[in-house]
């Protein structure tokens, strides 16, 4: 059963390749399953098509090359291995792949040619890899035992480049010399040593460092580059790539080394082809790579087949395809002989123009939303080698019409360029048409266009010209003011609704405070009369006269002194206490305003309810953001902390340092630091610190369990790249919504996440991933942002709760005697003093009138 269940999933991974041939992990899962099952035909097919594909890694290499030799018998399938290391070693520079391929070579010792052979691959080797510091040592030690079993000199063989395992080698090359060391053997042996010490540093840095080593690497770059030395730029390249294949950014660094300073034609254009493979989706790769071809003069039908793997290489954004096509359009333009009326040249360039015109159309815009190039930059490109090199403005005219119809013609820059290319290879008559279109069109800088046109009259044109040219320009300028002034009005009034409706909103948030305070004061008045009235009666109860039989007579018992109970002015029963007058809460001094400074304090939230001393606990959290004047955590009547709090700092300094700490983890919960604003003041103010737009650095990922944690999120998406933030989207009760963001150092790196990660299982769930760019918020959510025409319209006014099934009135009959009248607006925290307007009642007012009723 489990070999029946290997090959059912090893042809699901058949499947799933011929839906999507570039899903990477498919290819790795299915080479693993068939190597399981023992599949050696069908494992051997699938390497080849993956290798065809994608360079393979250096274990997948080594993996394959094992089985390959294990299953040569031979000279015929010997030579078989041989190719197979020759693709081997075209992947990446790799020692480990070296030193087999030159062992596998001693082998082959026996057959004619055997010895050359092998010396021939020796030698490649210490070429290729024998600067390679940690490790050259390995296949400089292999060569000097061949040439040691054949008898031969290893003189040549002394390690005179820097090398971490050098002074075993030189320590055995002076034993075995009978004449001693060479002076210059010596002095090399010396300098060798200066130099391994100066890099030293950097080898160890790359050592201790955790993959993908990208600073490290860099700045051993940077000094080998400092240095000068052609063949230890090209080496510390090399071994930088071989662990971050997938860096975008370092096969461009490495490219434009090579273009500007090696410029060896063999060397460049196999790592640009290496380059591409690993990175397809980047576009600039593949563009420096036909500018490469074409530098080194590469047959066309080569350049064109390298633009066809580039079209399907799967770019992520439209834009790619628009510069990669204006790219091979550049190269075509360059072939044309522009002195020939016709040639062979010219209509191919023509006929591009037109399919990169149809693919952006039909392609681009099916699969993205968009064509990527919504100037139309091909087509005025087509149209300026139409009028400047073929001298054909009549298809240069047609182009430019398509251009304006294709949603251009309100831009004024737009008729400019048509303008300014009509001004330098066509006639006044249809500048003049152009300009007097684009008058009419405009929409974006009309004053400009009827600036333009004016100027253009006063120099060309004859007086008729001149007074259409003013009339024209009146015209259009006096409907463009009339159309300003309307929408001015128009969001002026907007603004106005806008204002009145945050002053009915804070009006109505006051009423409701009102209220519910009113309320209480109620519940506790009525409490308090109801104590009262108990203990009237139990004191009446107990005033009442008890007779005891006592001697035949009966006697009253003295009742105890006690105080006066206010309403009767009788004596109240023993250990009564009289009720203290209600009276307002004094302000606690930390609120004075006197003493408050918003400028230098915070606003804290979120905190859980149960937190054990908050203001200890807040405390030791934001000290090391600067001096702290005080900490006023908010507390409900009963004493119980209510989650949120201030603190207020020395000097306003500490305020960024607090506001980092945004969103750190208390005791499960996330707590919110934002500044501290005053509502009655500012009543639309809004914290949110996460960009809105498009971060191409940064990725968002979707569908992840609700259990996944910050690290292991940050330690799936490092292999990809640099991480340089990870965040977690939870409730504010601290638990995810399976949402997260992760920043990478550029958007290549998030590039390439998104290609690796997205429909990935994670703890079997299927997450998404995409290039984060969340959507436009409503403009209602916005501070002071306008709404749509059709809520000008005031909203009947009901209750704080909405609508409801009912309608009843829960507040005092006497509250509603003034609802009819009214209402002041209020600024600033006094009410407006205008004549006929009733004064707002206070609280004290409330509790007065209530207990009247």
């Amino acid at each position: 059963s489990y070999f029946n269940l290997g090959e059912k999933n090893s042809l699901v991974g058949d499947v799933k390749l011929s839906i999507n041939a570039f899903d990477y992990n498919c290819h790795i899962d299915l080479i693993k399953l068939l190597k399981q099952e023992g599949e050696l035909e069908r494992l051997r097919k699938a390497r080849q098509k993956m290798s065809e594909l994608f360079p393979l890694t250096e274990e997948l290499w080594l993996d394959w090359l094992k089985d390959e030799k294990r299953l040569a018998e031979g000279e015929q399938n010997r030579e078989s291995v041989y190719e197979l290391f020759e693709r081997a070693v075209k992947d990446y520079i790799c020692p480990d792949i070296w030193q087999e391929y030159a062992v596998y070579s001693i082998g082959g010792m026996g057959s004619p040619g055997g010895i050359d052979k092998a010396r021939a691959i020796f030698e490649r080797s210490v070429t290729a890899v024998g600067l390679h510091m940690t490790k050259g040592w390995t296949v400089w030690d292999a060569y000097r035992v061949f040439e040691n079993n054949i008898l031969s000199s290893v003189q040549v063989l002394i390690v005179l480049c820097e090398l971490m395992n050098m002074e075993a080698t030189y320590a055995e090359y002076e034993e075995w010399s009978d004449r001693g060391v060479a002076e210059t053997i010596i002095n090399q042996y010396k300098q060798a040593l200066q130099r391994m010490e100066k890099c030293r540093p950097f080898e160890e840095a790359l050592l201790a460092a955790e993959p993908p080593k990208l600073a490290e690497y860099q700045a051993y770059i940077d000094f080998e580059l400092k240095e000068g030395d052609p063949a230890r730029i090209v080496m510390i390249f090399e071994r930088t790539l071989a662990e971050n294949c997938l860096v975008p950014d370092m096969w461009e660094k490495y490219n434009n080394y090579l273009d500007r300073q090696l410029k060896v034609k063999d060397l460049v254009l196999s790592t640009h082809e290496r380059a591409v493979r690993n990175c397809p989706w980047t576009m600039g790769l593949w563009r420096s790579y036909l500018l490469a071809l074409e530098r080194h003069h590469v047959d066309h039908q080569t350049v064109s087949d390298v633009f066809e793997k580039a079209l399907n290489a799967g770019f992520i954004q439209a834009t790619d395809y628009v510069d990669i096509w204006q790219a091979y359009l550049d190269y075509l333009r360059r072939r044309v002989d522009f002195t020939k009326e016709s040639s062979k040249e010219l209509e191919e360039l023509r006929s591009t123009f037109s399919r990169s015109l149809e693919y952006m159309k039909q392609d681009v815009e099916e699969r993205f939303g968009e064509s990527g190039d919504p100037s139309c930059i091909i087509m005025q490109n087509w149209a300026r080698i139409e009028a400047l090199h073929c001298k054909n403005m009549q298809k240069a005219r047609e182009l430019w019409d398509h251009i304006m119809t294709k949603g251009n013609a309100k831009f004024a820059n737009m008729w400019l360029e048509y303008y300014n290319l009509e001004r330098a290879y066509g006639d006044a008559p249809h500048c003049r048409k152009a300009l007097h279109r684009a008058v009419q069109c405009t929409a974006d800088y009309p004053e400009h266009v009827c600036e333009v046109l004016l100027t253009f009259e006063r120099v060309e044109g004859s007086l008729e010209d001149w007074d259409v040219a003013v009339q024209k320009t009146e015209t259009r300028l006096n409907r463009v003011n009339e159309q300003r002034a309307r929408v001015a009005e128009k969001e002026a009034n907007m603004a106005r609704v806008d204002d009145e409706r945050s002053e009915q909103r804070r009006q109505a948030k006051a009423d409701k405070k009102a209220q519910k305070k009113f309320q209480k004061g109620g519940r506790a008045a009525e409490k308090r009369k109801a104590e009262h009235e108990d203990l009237s009666q139990e004191w009446k109860e107990d005033c009442a006269p008890k007779r005891h039989k006592g001697n035949g007579d009966y006697c009253t018992l003295e009742l105890m002194e006690t105080e006066k109970i206010p309403q009767s002015g009788r004596n109240a029963p023993p250990g009564y206490k009289p009720t203290p007058p209600a009276s307002k809460p004094q302000r606690l001094d930390d609120d004075k305003p006197e003493l408050r400074n918003d400028n230098s304090s915070v606003f804290i939230s979120n905190l859980a309810y149960a937190l054990e001393e908050p203001e200890v606990k807040l405390r030791t959290l934001f000290e090391t953001c600067g001096p702290i004047k005080q900490v006023r955590p908010v507390f409900s009547n009963k004493g119980t902390f209510k989650g949120y709090g201030y603190i207020q700092f020395e000097t306003s300094m500490s305020v960024p340092e607090a506001l980092k700490l945004d969103r750190q983890d208390v005791e499960g919960r996330p707590m919110y630091v934002s500044p501290c604003v005053d509502k009655t003041k500012n009543p639309d103010f809004k914290v949110f610190k996460y960009n809105m737009s498009m971060e191409k650095q940064k990725i968002f990922i979707s569908g992840l369990p609700f259990s996944y944690t910050k690290e292991q999120l940050e330690q799936l998406c490092k292999s990809h790249g640099t991480v340089k933030d990870v965040r977690l989207v939870t409730y504010r009760s601290g638990k995810s919504k399976g949402l997260a963001y992760v920043e990478f150092a550029d958007e290549a790196q998030a590039s390439q996440a998104v290609l690796k990660l997205d429909g990935t299982d994670v703890e079997d769930k299927k997450i998404a991933v995409a290039i984060s760019n969340p959507p436009p918020r409503n403009a209602s959510d916005k501070p002071g942002s306008s709404r749509g025409t059709s809520d000008l319209v005031p909203r009947q006014a009901y209750g704080a709760r909405g609508r409801g099934r009912t309608q009843l009135s829960l507040l005092p009959r006497s509250l509603h005697r003034g609802q009819s009248a009214p209402v002041g607006t209020v600024e600033n925290g006094t009410a407006s003093k205008a004549a006929g307007e009733p004064k707002p009642l206070s609280n004290s007012d409330f509790a007065k009138m209530l207990l009247n009723k």
